[in-house]
């Protein structure tokens, strides 16, 4: 479970630096307080009983108490961050000065991201009050709230939207092993038996029960977070399309062109040359 905060703390705030390949050993949730995370560096996917998705540098998440969340690295770059956890006392006290309608908007909205100049206010931000909390002054917490006030109606104001993928219905704690077995394995020759066993039941309920959950079929929902390493490789990589086959789980460079090309309606090469071009103008 997530470390509670000190008993009688309003908000503390760390900078945490984990290696790449971090993963959470298994589901948590924070009994008594709020969460805000600004990803440094990074790339991460968090699923929820509710919805799953990818965090990356310059985007921030939130958790509110009792939501149980899993994360697991995406890629070998350095996992940097900064941690702000807020007490319910402190949640109550800005819900009556600022606005309940923005605290409720904020931690419903679970992962949000900014343009470029935002984010580097945000960071500054945060650095900011990493200072002030390790200072210890008598006046540390009554500075700390006002920057943390500050910093929730900036990620209120300056978000630019964001999409999750939501799930059919709520999910078990033994689909969402399942998950993650995917993740951890999916460049394998990883069959639904294997999920099936990861999560405890016989292939034929598991097979039900997890289209039923995620709405689509464990072959088809395989082959999507195969997909979404291909894009990652495609555009932060120099591997062949076989290489990247061979990474990823797909058989042959062939086999994965053609997924490809009937999930995003272009070849894998092209998606490169597109997605470098785009980077070249910005």
């Amino acid at each position: 479970m997530p470390l509670n905060m000190p008993g009688r703390a309003l908000i503390t705030v760390q900078r945490r630096e984990l290696p790449a390949s971090y993963s959470m050993p298994q589901m948590e949730k924070a009994d008594r307080h709020y969460s805000i995370v600004y990803m440094i560096s990074g790339d991460r996917r968090v699923i929820t009983p509710f919805q799953q998705f990818d965090v990356h540098a310059g985007n921030v998440t939130v958790m509110p108490p009792q939501l149980y969340h899993r994360t697991f690295s995406m890629s070998d770059r350095p996992y940097t961050n900064y941690l702000v956890k807020i007490s319910e006392e402190l949640a109550e006290e800005f819900c009556a000065e600022i606005g309940r309608d923005i605290w409720d908007d904020v931690f419903e909205g679970r992962y949000f991201t900014f343009y470029d100049e935002d984010r580097k206010m945000i960071e500054d931000m945060l650095a900011d009050m990493l200072y002030i909390y390790d200072k210890k002054a008598s006046y540390s917490d009554i500075l700390l709230k006002g920057q943390l006030y500050r910093l929730i109606i900036m990620i209120w104001e300056k978000n630019t939207g964001n999409e999750a993928e939501c799930f059919k219905s709520r999910l078990s704690a033994d689909i969402m092993e399942a998950m993650y077995y995917i993740e951890r394995h999916y460049g394998e020759d990883i069959r639904l038996c294997d999920a099936a066993q990861s999560a405890g039941f016989s292939e034929g309920h598991f097979s039900r029960l997890f289209k039923a959950k995620i709405g689509i079929s464990f072959s088809s929902y395989l082959k999507n977070v195969r997909l979404r390493h291909v894009k990652e490789l495609l555009v932060n990589t120099d591997l062949s399309i076989s290489e990247i086959a061979m990474e990823t789980g797909f058989s042959t460079g062939d086999y994965l062109s053609s997924c490809f090309g009937e999930s995003e309606g272009t070849t894998p090469t092209g998606f490169r040359r597109a997605m470098k071009q785009t980077e070249a103008q910005m």
